[in-house]
């Protein structure tokens, strides 16, 4: 390891990304960067907005090795710093750069859930899971949605409900 302050990926507790993540950016030395996203999930009390990790008990922070790994290492709601036996990978800054572009200055990526015909979007549940679909229309009072797909070499309409979709371009996590 160099004297010069790397990226490293730190592995969290359990649901702990955001503890971790607020120790770390109160420790002189250590830049933070935990991207999230904010999106709506069905729920048994209706519809809510849930934030979550992009990438669940994971997250990255710049230090020193020499003078902060044991600090970092001990951190509330840290885990541990990605290794593998020997080896303590060292992530480019250019990734993290991407990554932050592609979340924003926030850290929270916001997907919309706002669906119109013509968007393209992929099944995630059911019998249909991994078909690619267009939109035809939306019924917003059922929370359905009708799509258009192309199956066993012919053009069929099903429907489907809302939270079985992905928008093309989504980066939430397919379930």
């Amino acid at each position: 390891m160099t004297d010069a302050d790397n990226w490293f990926c730190l592995r969290a507790q359990p649901k702990h990304e955001h503890i971790a993540a607020a120790h770390l950016k109160t420790m002189a030395g250590v830049g933070v960067f935990l991207p999230r996203i904010r999106f709506q999930r069905t729920t048994r009390q209706g519809r809510v907005w849930v934030t979550e990790a992009l990438f669940p008990n994971y997250l990255f922070a710049r230090f020193n090795w020499q003078q902060s790994f044991r600090q970092v290492q001990s951190a509330r709601g840290v885990s541990t710093v990605v290794h593998f036996g020997l080896r303590w990978p060292v992530i480019e800054p250019a990734v993290i750069e991407d990554l932050q572009r592609t979340v924003g200055d926030e850290e929270v990526h916001v997907i919309a859930t706002t669906l119109q015909p013509g968007d393209v979007v992929e099944i995630a549940e059911g019998a249909m899971r991994g078909l690619r679909a267009v939109v035809s229309r939306v019924l917003p009072s059922r929370e359905r949605v009708a799509l258009l797909l192309e199956f066993l070499g012919r053009q069929t309409t099903i429907e489907v409900p809302r939270h079985q979709i992905i928008k093309e371009g989504d980066v939430r996590e397919r379930m």
